[in-house]
């Protein structure tokens, strides 16, 4: 079955919006708003064999954040575009297109979420040590591949190990949803010219949560 279509898009795209405005809230709160996004979103990172968006993350409501934040970015009738967000969304695409041309980067990753999933068979998802490795990994094979996400908020919770992992995860989930997306067609100037149909999908979308 092809997922090359609007709608495997929309979910790959909306997983994107769902990461970038969690790590927006995480870094300026210092709190997550949402526990199950963000689970879901981690929980994404794993599912490297599956061909179905929606099966990697886990259904229309586990994307409900997604699809709302999506809505804020692309209906400018609404006028409340994070432009943090979006900042976060740019760096995704930008790291994807980098790691992708890198096979050794490529492979390492693969070998690195088994060693997480090994590590499930014991620990949840958000267990303080899945966030270490999830968040060693990022640095250790993402961060380098092109210019640096430079995450902004408030100094006093960047500064706390906990949330740093937390960002650095979402990051990693977020770049793991930009590959998704361009692999079954995505294109940045779809973002400008399929713009309302990506809207209009995306409202349909939120109907199924």
């Amino acid at each position: 079955m092809s997922f090359h279509n609007l709608q495997s898009r929309n979910i790959a795209f909306a997983a994107m919006c769902q990461a970038a405005y969690l790590v927006d809230k995480i870094a300026t709160k210092g709190i997550c708003p949402d526990a199950p996004a963000f689970n879901a979103s981690l929980r994404s990172i794993m599912h490297t064999e599956s061909d179905s968006p929606l099966e990697i993350f886990g259904g229309y409501e586990s994307l409900q954040v997604g699809f709302k934040s999506m809505l804020e970015q692309l209906d400018n009738s609404s006028n409340k575009r994070n432009m943090q967000v979006t900042k976060y969304i740019i760096g995704m695409l930008a790291i994807e297109k980098k790691l992708t041309a890198n096979g050794s980067a490529l492979n390492l990753l693969g070998e690195r979420i088994n060693q997480v999933q090994r590590q499930l068979a014991h620990f949840e998802i958000d267990d303080s040590s899945v966030l270490s490795n999830l968040n060693a990994i990022y640095k250790d094979l993402i961060s380098n591949l092109g210019p640096k996400i430079q995450v902004n908020g408030n100094p006093s919770c960047l500064q706390q190990e906990q949330t740093q992992h937390k960002i650095r995860a979402l990051l990693l989930a977020g770049v793991r949803a930009a590959v998704l997306w361009r692999q079954i067609g995505g294109k940045r100037r779809q973002l400008l010219f399929s713009r309302k149909a990506m809207i209009y999908q995306t409202k349909q979308d939120l109907h199924r949560v």
